[in-house]
Parts: C-alpha cells; sequence; structure tokens
C-alpha cells in the first residue's frame, strides 16, 4: 500500500522525464523478477529524494481519501462474499503517471523490437489490442490498455478451467500482457493465469527454424597448414606369388566333388554338431556326391508347373537353412551346382515382417528367384498362413517351397548324368551382402573366380588331403563358405561344424573340438577368441598343439589385435605357437584380400603398427608410441593373395595411386574376385572394373582392379595393413574418422567401469 500512495502522491508531482522512464524500468524490473520487492523499494527512494518534499507537501486530503478507500474496500472485500468484477470499472487509485509512462516506454521497445510470429497459444488479437493503442495528449487521465484485454479474455475465453487451491476472488498483483507490459490491476486468479500462459511461450519465428547459415555452408574450408602431409614415393602395383601350378588339379569344383565321390566314398567331409556338442552326423563325400545328383535330377526333371519344367539351367534358386544344418545346406549347394542353377544362400526369415528379411526379398525378386530350398524341420519353423502353406514374407515374390530331405528326392534314371563342364565365366553362386544403409546386394561369383579362389586358398595356407579343419563361422557366406564349404572339398578335407546356438552355450566347445579331433587349422573371428578367454577357467584339459594354422577371418579389424594377443597370452602354455595366428582381409567384393602366412611356408614374421590417430584423421601415416593414448595399434594381415595384384588408391575421386605414407582404398586384380553385382551395372562398373592410376594419369594396367573397401596401407616386407572400412568413413570437417576405432576404444577401455548398459 506504501507503494501506491507513493504513486497517488506522484500523480500531483511534475517529476523529470528521465525519472519517471528510471522509475518505469524498475517497475518493470520488478514485475519481472529482475529485483526482489527490497531492491525495488531502495532504488525507488533513491530517485525520488530529492522530490521528498514536494510528495510530503501534497495535500493531505488526497492521502487520506486513498487510505479511507483502500480501507473500506479491504472492509468490503472481507465481509462480503467474492463476486465477479465488470471489467469495464474503473479503480481510480491504479491511474497513474509512472504506469502509463511505463506501459508507453514497454510499448516503445516492442515497437523497436522484431515482433516474433504469434504460437498457437498467442492470440493475434492481443497483439492488436496493444500494439494499435495510442495514448491521448491528455495524460493526466488515460485509459489502461488492460481494460479492453480482460475484456477480451473475459469474453473470448470462458471456457478455461479455474485452477484448484486458488479461491474464486480477485488478488492484487503486477499483471504482465501477453507481450510483457507490466499492468498494475485487480484480476481474477483465472485471468491471472492465463495471462501467464500466453506469456509463456516466446519462441522465435517459425522460418528461423529453418534458416541456414549459408554463409558458413557456402565457405570453403580452408586446410589447416600445420596439417600432416604425405610425404613418401608413389607405391607401385603389388604383386603376389604365382600360383604353382599342380598336375593333378581337377578342372572344376565339381570335378574334384565327382573325383572323392567316386574314389574316397567313406572319406569324411563334414561333421554336424548339436547344441551339446555331440556329433548328430558325419557326411561322407560318397554320401554328399549321392545326395547332391538326386538333388540335381529331382529339380531339374520332377518339378514341373502345367507340363513345363519350373526350372531350366541358369536360373536362381533360394538356400533356406539354420546355421545348425551345415550338411543339408552343402547337399543343397552342390545340387543346385550339378543341375547348372544358381544358388542363393540367404538367412532364415523369423517372422512376416522382419526388417532385414525385406531386404532379402528384394534381392529375391531381382534375381526373378521362384524356388527355396530348405529342411522339413526349418519348413515348420516358419509362419503359416490359414490354408497352412508358408506365408509370403513382406517383400518376397511369391515362391514355391520345396523340402530336400531324402524322402522328398528321386533316384537318377540309369542313361541320367549331370555335364561336369571346366570352370567358366558363368555364375556359380550369389553371395548376399547388406550395405550401411541397410540394402542388400547380390554380388556374383564365377565358376572360373571360386575355382582361382580355393586354388590361392590352398596354396596360402597350404592345404593337403585329409586334413581336419574347425569351422566356428557362418558356412553360407564368406569366409566360413569359401574355406568349410568350397576349398575343403577341393582337398577332400574333414570339416567340423561348429554351431553358433553352441558358441553361446560353450564358447570353448571350439577348442575342444580342435583338441579332440586334433585339427591342423581352425577358421575363427576375433570375438569367438574373446568369448573363449571368458571362459577358459573352467576347462584345463585342452591342447591347441595341433593347430598348425589359426585363422582369424576379422584380422582387419583394429580390436581384433587385442583378442589375438590376450588368446596367445592365455592358450600359449596350452600348445598355442605365436607363429599360428593367421590374421586375413577380405571383403565380399574381392573375396580373399591377403592373409598371414604359417612359418612353415616361409612367410615373414609378424608386423604391428603403432599409429598416430591424429596424422590417420588426415590420411597420413606416423608411427608413434604405445604410452600415448591417441595411438591405434594395427597388426598386419598377411601378404596378398596368389596370383592377385593389389595397389592402394586415392578414397575420393580419380583413383590416384597412394604415397608410402598414405592411407587408400585397396583394390585388388585377380582371377579370384566377385565379377559384378547382379542386376546392377551402374555400381557394378564403379567397383569391379576401377582403373587405377599414376600421379601422371597413366593407367597401371590394362586390367581392371575391384576395390575393396578396405583403407589401408602397404607397410614393411611387403605386409598388408588394415585401418578401417570405406563403409565405416565419417569425415568431420575436413578429417576422417573410422566407426571400427569407436568400437576397438570402447574395447580398450575396462568395461565394468567405463562402459554402462544402455548408453
Amino acid at each position: 500500500m506504501a507503494a501506491e500512495r507513493g504513486g497517488c502522491a506522484l500523480e500531483a508531482v511534475p517529476l523529470p522525464p528521465e525519472v519517471r522512464e528510471s522509475l518505469a524500468e524498475l517497475e518493470l524490473e520488478l514485475s519481472e523478477g529482475d529485483i526482489t520487492q527490497k531492491g525495488y523499494e531502495k532504488k525507488r527512494a533513491k530517485l525520488l529524494a530529492r522530490y521528498i518534499p514536494l510528495i510530503q507537501g501534497v495535500d493531505p486530503s488526497l492521502q487520506a481519501e486513498n487510505r479511507v478507500s483502500g480501507s473500506s474496500q479491504a472492509a468490503a472485500g472481507a465481509s462480503k462474499p467474492q463476486k465477479s468484477r465488470s471489467t469495464n470499472s474503473r479503480d481510480e487509485r491504479f491511474r497513474s503517471d509512472v504506469h502509463t509512462e511505463a506501459v508507453q516506454a514497454a510499448l516503445a521497445k516492442y515497437k523497436e523490437r522484431k515482433m516474433p510470429m504469434p504460437s498457437k497459444r498467442r492470440s493475434v488479437l492481443v497483439h492488436s489490442s496493444v500494439e494499435t493503442y495510442t495514448p491521448p495528449e491528455n495524460h493526466s487521465a488515460p485509459p489502461d490498455v488492460t481494460t479492453g484485454l480482460v475484456e477480451y479474455l473475459h469474453h473470448e475465453r470462458p471456457q478455461v478451467a479455474s485452477v484448484r487451491g486458488v479461491p474464486r476472488g480477485y488478488s492484487s498483483s503486477i499483471l504482465e500482457t501477453a507481450d510483457g507490459v507490466p499492468v498494475n490491476s485487480r484480476v481474477s486468479s483465472k485471468i491471472q493465469q492465463l495471462l501467464n500462459t500466453l506469456k509463456r511461450p516466446k519462441r522465435p519465428p517459425l522460418k528461423e527454424f529453418f534458416v541456414d547459415d549459408f554463409e558458413e555452408l557456402l565457405e570453403v574450408q580452408q586446410p589447416d597448414p600445420n596439417q600432416p602431409k604425405p610425404e613418401g614415393n608413389q607405391v607401385n602395383v603389388l604383386k603376389g606369388e604365382p600360383l604353382g601350378v599342380v598336375t593333378n588339379w581337377p578342372p572344376s569344383l565339381l570335378a574334384a566333388l565327382q573325383r572323392w565321390g567316386t574314389t574316397q566314398p567313406k572319406a569324411p567331409c563334414l561333421t554336424a554338431l548339436d547344441t551339446t556338442g555331440k556329433a548328430i552326423y558325419t557326411l561322407t563325400y560318397g554320401k554328399l556326391w549321392s545326395r547332391s545328383l538326386k538333388l540335381a535330377y529331382t529339380l531339374l526333371n520332377k518339378l514341373t508347373t502345367k507340363n513345363e519344367p519350373l526350372l531350366k539351367p541358369g536360373d536362381r534358386v533360394a538356400l533356406v537353412f539354420p546355421n545348425s544344418d551345415p550338411v543339408m545346406f552343402m547337399v543343397a549347394f552342390y545340387g543346385c551346382l550339378l543341375a547348372e542353377l544358381i544358388p542363393v544362400p540367404i538367412e532364415v526369415p523369423l517372422t512376416r515382417k522382419d526388417a532385414g528379411s525385406q531386404q532379402i526379398g528384394f534381392l529375391l525378386g531381382s534375381c526373378g528367384v521362384t524356388l527355396a530350398l530348405t529342411t522339413d524341420a526349418c519348413q515348420k519353423g516358419l509362419p503359416k498362413a490359414q490354408t497352412g502353406e508358408v506365408v509370403t514374407f513382406k517383400g518376397w515374390p511369391r515362391l514355391i517351397w520345396f523340402v530336400i530331405d531324402g524322402k522328398h528326392l528321386a533316384k537318377p534314371a540309369k542313361d541320367w548324368h549331370p555335364q561336369l563342364r571346366d570352370a567358366s565365366a558363368e555364375i556359380a553362386y550369389i553371395e548376399y551382402k547388406t550395405s550401411k544403409e541397410g540394402s542388400t546386394v547380390g554380388i556374383t561369383v564365377s565358376h572360373a573366380s571360386m575355382l582361382a579362389h580355393c586354388h590361392a586358398l590352398t596354396q596360402a595356407c597350404g592345404y593337403s588331403e585329409a586334413e581336419t579343419l574347425t569351422n566356428v563361422l557362418d558356412f553360407k557366406r564368406e569366409a566360413g563358405l569359401w574355406h568349410g564349404v568350397l576349398t575343403s572339398v577341393m582337398n577332400r578335407m574333414h570339416v567340423i561344424s561348429i554351431p553358433y546356438a553352441l558358441m553361446k552355450v560353450n564358447p570353448l566347445s571350439w577348442i575342444q573340438k580342435v583338441c579332440s579331433y586334433k585339427a591342423r587349422v581352425a577358421v575363427v573371428k576375433s570375438r569367438d577368441m574373446h568369448w573363449s578367454l571368458l571362459a577358459q577357467r573352467d576347462q584345463r584339459d585342452v591342447s591347441l598343439s595341433s593347430l598348425r594354422m589359426l585363422i582369424v577371418a576379422d584380422g582387419a579389424n583394429p580390436w581384433s589385435i587385442s583378442s589375438c594377443d590376450a588368446f596367445l597370452n592365455v592358450f600359449q602354455s596350452r600348445g598355442l605357437r605365436p607363429e599360428v595366428i593367421c590374421p586375413c582381409a577380405s571383403s565380399s567384393e574381392a573375396l580373399t584380400v591377403a592373409i598371414r602366412r604359417p612359418s612353415e611356408l616361409g612367410g615373414p614374421p609378424p608386423g604391428k603398427a603403432v599409429l598416430s590417430m591424429n596424422c590417420l584423421s588426415f590420411g597420413v601415416i606416423r608411427v608413434d608410441t604405445e604410452e600415448k593414448l591417441s595411438v591405434l595399434t594395427v597388426q598386419d594381415v598377411g601378404q596378398t593373395m596368389p596370383g592377385a595384384s593389389m595397389c592402394v588408391v586415392k578414397v575420393d575421386g580419380t583413383p590416384y595411386l597412394c604415397k608410402a605414407d598414405e592411407v587408400g582404398e585397396i583394390c585388388v586384380n585377380s582371377g579370384a574376385t566377385g565379377t559384378a553385382y547382379f542386376g546392377l551395372l551402374g555400381i557394378t562398373k564403379n567397383v569391379f572394373e576401377a582403373i587405377p592410376v599414376t600421379a601422371a594419369g597413366v593407367p597401371v594396367s590394362d586390367q581392371p582392379f575391384t576395390r575393396t573397401g578396405l583403407l589401408g596401407f602397404v607397410g614393411p616386407d611387403y605386409l598388408v595393413f588394415v585401418v578401417g572400412k570405406l563403409d565405416g568413413l565419417m569425415t568431420v570437417s575436413g578429417r576422417r574418422h573410422n566407426a571400427d576405432d569407436v568400437v576397438a576404444t570402447a574395447l580398450a577401455v575396462e568395461p565394468m567401469k567405463f562402459v554402462y548398459r544402455g548408453r
């Protein structure tokens, strides 16, 4: 009430404009909560100090009138029930020049600044009621701008619910309009709350949300003059050792199968295990040959539609087999090859609308697949329609499902024999690959490439007849297919296939099978080595002394070196020799790119590189020390494959050869690579028909190279080092980072201390 009496007394005192403006600013600060009530009174008293005598000289009747009216209204408010008050009524106590000038000052500031776009919760009428008001020349008794605002709210928003805990009366408070104009008035609690709600969302104009900083976007980023730059000489094309000439080498993979199936019918080909680790079936070479013949004959002669054969040579056929059934997959794969059909191995669809299987369905549709081969057990687990048939999965073409169990196959006629042609450029099989965007493509591998790849792997790994190989990988694609299904048959090897379900139950199962079968070779991933480390305390009577080669299929990943080192540290006391660990690098397009040779084959000693990650982000190789945290330690993946040529080219633009200390994409020219993306001529030319050139623009070869998608360099002793993948490359402010480095960083720290689930 003191402030109100002071305000009424000031009406009769001619204060200078600057003092009134300061008082108005003080009231605004108080209403917006910028200063406390005590601070407001102290500053106000200081401003009015020289005018106190004038204020005190005002007619006392005015002050008495103020006191009487204030006390009578307070008494009336206490004795009478609270009623709604007409919004047109005026209260003389709130008419002051200070108040009016504060409103005018606020309006002036409001007009000066850029008007924000009204939000959904702010009415344009509120703006117009304040903006269009012009104070009259007579300043003694101007109208209050809140009159129209309160009246508008009273008539237009009657449906606003009352707030619990707030009485339905009037409270004296400092009120702000939706535009921040301070107003002293007696209003209801509901209107006060509504005004507070209206003033809350002060959002910028809608268009500002969509305005890019075009100057920054268009500004060409200038390279850092201090950034490292490659200084070495240009790297020439690196050639692997020539493929050795083998006198009795079969002219095709099918010819090798026929030889072993007829001359060594009882030799073990593949042993399948159940989820307890027990051997449930061993497929011999004789059984593989006879069953594949039956399937080929049935597919070509017993499947008809409208009295016409359902399939003809060159047609694509889907192979749908779980990871726990390598035997039936192998029969289906070789049965298709004998029938001159093209197998397309895929994963078993889990649900009708599985997102991953939709992309697989797109691949099947583009390949023109109409038939899917599976087993009776697998078909029973697939989703069924009301008719009992397998549903048509979302995005898939309509398929005919054929079960290849023995009772469904017909015995070939005596005069029927498959045509075993020499390896040619015709497609042998299609392997699917999922890109980082989620799309699925099919990579075609010809009969000639399949044979050449088996030849190169046999020479690089030193495979021999009747060797035992333990395969932990997926046998349907990549290294699991190349070693465990193709090259193994070429060399009459015995494969022990470890199902993934068994690995989840018993991570040591592959080590136990190496020990019990005296396996000479094992094909694993770094995750399998890591899991076995966690479980090795439970088993102490195992020995790995029989291994001459432990192939690490993902040896190109930066985190594989830690798994390899830790595995050697633990199992060296159990017969594992350091030179046995052989990391390799591969891609779906180029197949096996490089592999570390076993010591008995005369390979160079293993290599390790400690590289500065700062320099790597600029694509430059600089050796650093392991004591620093900002380094990347990588291991070599061996030398290039026999019969292949390799070079490293710049990642962007024209494929110029890189310098010796520069990171680039590895490209391979070989007869043992993929040939194309099925049905995609455009990206096929870019990936499978690259022509690397020198700095002068001269092609390095008249033969096209295949891009591997691997980023790396060639080090001492012609050892290949891979530091990342093109799919995982992230460019930020002109510097390159790799997604694999993020994984390697997470694995390098103690997960129990630094890595939290769900973050």
